[in-house]
């Protein structure tokens, strides 16, 4: 194994950490020691051990003489673990390969802390896919003033989200919908538009094999505040946080109906104020699944930063609902290109994730 292979692993290490996390960075770190891995770890858990240190633990004296190869810079400061650095000094490590610096002024400063203790260190290795892994923790600390946005849509092959009578259970098959069930688990919130949480009632709950941290929070964008009180999201109201997003001029008997509920209701004039009045109540990341004129109008907002694409294999027509409603036209040589991220196939059905660039 060479260190590209090493900080390979380490990403999917990282990545075992999802949902678990919450504000922190996903990180995964390998001790390489004569081409063998001889440690390997992760952040497991908010408030828990660093990769670096369960790394280091694992390899015990085999790290004396090794290279540590980690995603993400080692921290120097005491928060909730003592620093990184201290551990890596300590364990006799000579070289340490970091797919990136962490951005965070509080815990940056750890490569330099590390040649001053005469390890050799290098950055940069895989660093666009270490970016990408923790892209929900990157954009927190660039942009404060709304959560890190990622649009969840299956679909058709001709772009459909659901028939002509409005039914879309299920247009993608079991492996997909457990993929979903994992995404959901690392993020903050989950949303949806009105019309979608009237004709699905939808439970918008996580329930895959990864227990979040902290549970997300259920949103609904319902300018109209029109939602009976009989849907799944509103009954379960007081055991699961939900927030209502109502227009400023929403009547005023029907916010109070959805509150009695236990529902917290915010007023937004627009789809921007609504996303930071989210980042103002700790939500740094949020996942939409629809439906489309919600997604439509936030891709057209420019609100969007990540698009998990589900596609399965069959046609529902031009009675279909659209994927994606009022988006407005572009010439060809006008037009904002994605980067795809991420393409696999989920049983029948392929996802395809995309980042704006």
């Amino acid at each position: 194994m060479d260190e590209r292979e090493a900080m390979s692993r380490a990403l999917e290490l990282a990545l075992r950490g999802w949902g678990r996390v919450r504000q922190d960075p996903l990180v995964g770190a390998v001790v390489l020691q004569g081409g063998a891995a001889v440690g390997e770890g992760w952040h497991p858990e908010y408030g828990d051990r660093h990769a670096e240190t369960v790394a280091l633990a694992e390899a015990g004296e085999r790290a004396r003489g090794a290279t540590l190869v980690v995603t993400l810079e080692p921290c120097a400061h005491y928060g909730k673990q003592p620093p990184c650095t201290d551990a890596i000094i300590h364990s006799g490590v000579t070289r340490v390969v970091a797919a990136m610096r962490d951005p965070n002024p509080v815990a940056a400063g750890g490569l330099e802390r590390l040649r001053e203790a005469g390890v050799e260190v290098e950055v940069g290795s895989l660093a666009d896919e270490a970016a990408v892994l923790n892209g929900i923790f990157l954009h927190g600390l660039r942009n404060q003033a709304r959560p890190f946005v990622a649009l969840k849509l299956a679909t058709t092959l001709d772009g459909r989200i659901a028939d002509a009578f409005g039914r879309s259970r299920w247009i993608s098959g079991a492996a997909a919908r457990e993929y979903v069930q994992w995404l959901r688990a690392g993020f903050g919130a989950i949303a949806v538009g009105g019309r979608t949480a009237r004709m699905d009632d939808p439970a918008l709950t996580v329930r895959g094999p990864v227990r979040p941290h902290q549970p997300p929070l259920r949103v609904v964008f319902d300018r109209v505040a029109d939602l009976a009180p009989n849907l799944t999201l509103l009954r379960t109201a007081v055991e699961t946080p939900t927030l209502i997003i109502v227009a400023p001029d929403a009547d005023r008997a029907r916010v109070k109906r959805l509150e009695a509920t236990g529902a917290s209701i915010v007023r937004a004039g627009s789809l921007s104020d609504a996303m930071s009045a989210l980042r103002q109540q700790g939500v740094t990341s949020v996942l939409v699944e629809g439906g489309g004129q919600l997604a439509g109008a936030l891709l057209a907002a420019g609100l969007v930063d990540r698009f998990y694409w589900l596609q399965s294999p069959l046609w529902l027509g031009e009675g279909g609902v659209p994927a994606l409603a009022g988006l407005p036209t572009r010439a060809l040589d006008q037009v904002e290109r994605w980067k795809v991220i991420e393409r696999k196939a989920l049983d029948q059905d392929t996802l395809l994730v995309l980042d704006r660039r």
